[in-house]
């Protein structure tokens, strides 16, 4: 076996430890998907408390991301992700034995601490231990974990509440079924926890820290001897010219206060939640259920929708480093935006039922259906995986923990926004309205990639300007 070949199966392990953090992020946001009814049984709790009940995750999200980008510059990559991984088990738990309402937005709140730094950090130290040539495929593989993650609580959803008879109904041990589904979560984040201590430190933050040896040694296993030096001076070049730890104000910027390629993620990190795409992940069960579905098959088209998702984020990683971020960005913002449409004209079109929920005659079920799961392929094969993949690259090596902290604050309150109004818009304008609102912001998000986004594909970190 060949030093080259040693060294790139070395660079996917470890990359493949980092992104348990990715699947972890979507099993933590979507096994809320299946516990709706439970929670609001169990807390009795109206539409605007179980919405916050659902949102009050992506509140330590948002918190999460933020000092996980910059405690991560003064900590190092790996060990807040090792923190992250201590509170995704804690939460898991917690979650799951919640007897009130304050008790559990605590647990969700810790969970999404964990979510928000594993959010950023993951694709940040892919990025970090990848060539440039493979970063792109490597780093993409979060959003594979991620919808992973998301497949299998919707599958875990779906066995615990068929196996129970409903997600309310008791379960083992004469816990109800939805404490369950939290429950399982605890397997791959003690497995997270583990792995983490196996993987070493990113080499740019070690260069960062003023520890070139260790650096030295971590860049050695990844390239080989030579190859090592020269990325050692590239990247010490890269950093500020006083050789100051990278800290927050590095993004200031006197004309526009923060640097316009922060602006740049920030709008990538507001438009992906813009398009309405955790509606369906979150309310995925609620929102099929209020189109005429029963609860057993809105988990199972849960679970289809799960499947397909990954197939389309592999395609994603597949072409990411072929045609380039920007072409798959377009792309997606094109088919979301139609397929959008459709579904808010359906929506907008069906018959209201006594107590609120749809029915859609005729073609107009299928039509939405396939529609649905359209949109999500469009979601997963560009800005799902793509906005992870150019967060971790973008910025400069100086700003790379504040760019990502500015950026996932405004990821996850644009998530946290989204979600918490979702149950606001039903009851007020209805589905028809809500995905509406959505296929406008798919529409808007055509003209900021076109004017604002510059491509990225296959250029070293060293040389990302900003």
């Amino acid at each position: 076996m060949s030093a080259e070949t040693s060294n790139f199966r070395f660079i996917i392990l470890i990359s493949v430890v980092a992104t348990i953090g990715g699947f972890l992020f979507g099993f933590d946001s979507g096994v809320i998907n299946g516990t709706v009814d439970g929670l609001q049984t169990a807390f009795n709790s109206d539409s605007i408390g179980t919405g916050f009940n659902v949102a009050s995750m992506l509140l330590g999200c948002a918190i999460g991301a933020f000092f996980a980008g910059t405690l991560a510059d003064k900590l190092g990559r790996r060990t807040i992700l090792i923190v992250a991984s201590i509170f995704f088990t804690i939460s898991a738990w917690g979650s799951g034995v919640a007897e009130a309402s304050a008790e559990f937005v605590f647990y969700r709140i810790m969970g999404g601490l964990a979510v928000g730094a594993a959010s950023v950090l993951a694709p940040a130290y892919i990025s970090e231990v990848s060539p440039a040539k493979y970063r792109g495929r490597l780093t993409s593989i979060q959003q594979i974990a991620i919808i992973s993650g998301l497949f299998f609580a919707f599958l875990s959803n779906y066995a615990i509440a068929q196996l129970a008879g409903g997600s309310t109904v008791t379960f083992a041990w004469g816990f109800e079924a939805w404490r369950w589904m939290f429950w399982i979560e605890m397997v791959p984040a003690v497995i997270f926890f583990f792995a983490l201590l196996l993987i070493p430190e990113s080499p740019r933050f070690l260069v960062a820290s003023r520890n070139k040896d260790g650096a030295m040694d971590v860049l050695t296993r990844l390239m080989g001897k030579d190859e090592a030096r020269r990325k050692l001076i590239e990247i010490d070049d890269s950093l500020a010219s006083d050789h100051h730890r990278p800290r927050l104000k590095d993004i200031a910027h006197s004309q526009y206060g923060i640097r316009p390629i922060v602006w740049v993620g920030v709008g990538l990190a507001t438009f992906q939640q813009l398009v309405g795409i955790n509606v369906v992940f979150y309310y995925g069960a609620v929102l099929w259920q209020s189109a005429g579905f029963s609860e057993s098959d809105a988990l199972l088209i849960n679970v289809i929708s799960g499947g397909l998702s990954i197939g389309a984020s592999i395609v994603a990683t597949l072409l990411i480093d072929r045609i380039g971020r920007k072409p798959l960005l377009m792309i997606g913002s094109i088919g979301m935006a139609v397929t959008l449409g459709i579904l808010a004209v359906i929506f907008a079109n069906a018959l209201v039922q006594e107590g609120g929920n749809l029915e859609l005659t005729g073609n107009a079920g299928p039509i939405a259906l396939i529609a649905a799961n359209l949109y999500v392929i469009f979601f997963c094969v560009s800005w799902g995986p793509v906005m992870w993949v150019m967060l971790g690259e973008m910025f400069p090596n100086q700003i790379r923990g504040s760019g990502l902290a500015v950026s996932g604050l405004a990821q996850w309150g644009s998530n946290f926004g989204i979600t918490m109004t979702f149950p606001i818009l039903l009851a007020s304008i209805g589905l028809g309205g809500a995905y509406g609102l959505y296929a406008i912001f798919a529409v808007i998000s055509i003209v900021f990639i076109a004017k604002f986004v510059h491509e990225t594909k296959g250029i070293e970190l060293e040389n990302m300007e900003g």
